[in-house]
């Protein structure tokens, strides 16, 4: 007779059925639509995800590769050009479940300041007021760490984390971070989140990509009260 599995065992391969289907969920996603500002949005009961990051935080990379799609999110040749918010439906045949709203990066140089006003104006508003806003995934780059407008990102989607909104932080491009330096960004962007979720994630080395999908997941189809 075949022994059962272990109990670690189980749980493990539990994990990863969970994580599968997370990611087969993901790669479900495809164009909703796409707002240069708020009034353009459409009005959806389903909840909606927020991608937020510096324009060369990796941004685009991220959403491609954990939807499995090679060009779902667009990355401008020019980082801080595309200035719309850009909405991707999930759900298999036909039927959305939840959105993922890809938000313009931020902070490039080469964007005329009273351009960048606005569009911080544009993202505070959408952060602050869109109802059915779930989560907010931020991306930063570790070597470089928080910048003076993630942070002023962070003071935005405070009140709203502290009503429920959920919150995770990507330290993207993780495989360029040795053991330590990775343990020590880690630690630091845990201080920095407020309570939010820090993960690793790396899209070369696929590292993080199946927990960040089954938090997504997660989030977005737990029962409400």
């Amino acid at each position: 007779m075949t022994p059962p599995p272990a109990p670690g065992a189980a749980a493990s391969a539990g994990a990863k059925a969970s994580a599968e289907r997370a990611l087969a969920w993901l790669h479900t996603a495809r164009f909703l639509t796409t707002a240069p500002t708020l009034e353009f949005l459409p009005p959806h009961e389903h909840p909606e995800i927020a991608f937020v990051g510096r324009s060369n935080a990796g941004k685009s990379t991220c959403i491609n590769t954990l939807t499995q799609q090679k060009r779902l999110a667009f990355a401008s040749k020019t980082p801080g050009r595309t200035q719309s918010i850009n909405l991707f439906a999930l759900g298999k045949q036909g039927i959305v479940d939840a959105v993922l709203a890809d938000l313009p990066g931020y902070g490039y140089a080469a964007v005329p300041r009273q351009d960048k006003q606005r569009w911080q104006q544009v993202m505070a508003n959408y952060l602050v007021s869109r109802p059915n806003l779930r989560a907010v995934v931020l991306l930063c780059d570790p070597r470089h760490g928080l910048t003076e407008l993630d942070e002023i990102l962070l003071e935005v989607i405070r009140p709203r984390v502290e009503q429920g909104l959920k919150f995770l932080v990507l330290l993207t491009k993780a495989d360029k971070l040795n053991r330590s330096e990775a343990a020590k960004a880690l630690s630091i962007m845990r201080l920095q989140a407020g309570g939010g979720e820090v993960k690793l994630f790396s899209a070369l080395k696929r590292q993080g990509v199946p927990e960040t999908a089954l938090l997504l997941w997660q989030w977005t189809h737990e029962e409400t009260p």
